[in-house]
């Protein structure tokens, strides 16, 4: 219904909102750790992150792009310590830019 979506990082990975978002901006990928709806972890710490959607539509993506997005960070965040699959991923990244760039 809205332009944001929040994901359960801890309960789908098994890792926390803040390892989410340093590993996803490695990669390029900004996002921020967001607490979630009852969440027991700290707010320093939290269980989920909060995507938002509009920073692609402004660039042109569109639903195509949105799902090579989704499996680059769910790529990412499953290999959070694989060093070179992260550079890998950051280079997928900043290619998708490079054919949508800022105007």
């Amino acid at each position: 219904d809205n332009h944001m979506i929040l994901v359960d990082v801890f309960a789908t990975l098994g890792i926390s909102g803040k390892i989410a978002e340093q590993t996803l901006d490695a990669v390029g990928i900004t996002v921020n750790k967001n607490m979630l709806p009852d969440d027991t972890r700290s707010p320093f710490d939290p269980s989920g992150i909060r995507v938002g959607v509009p920073a692609i539509t402004t660039r042109g993506m569109q639903e195509k792009e949105a799902k090579q997005l989704a499996r680059i960070m769910d790529e990412a965040l499953r290999n959070y310590e694989d060093i070179k699959m992260l550079k890998f991923l950051r280079k997928e990244v900043l290619n998708m830019c490079k054919r949508f760039p800022i105007y």
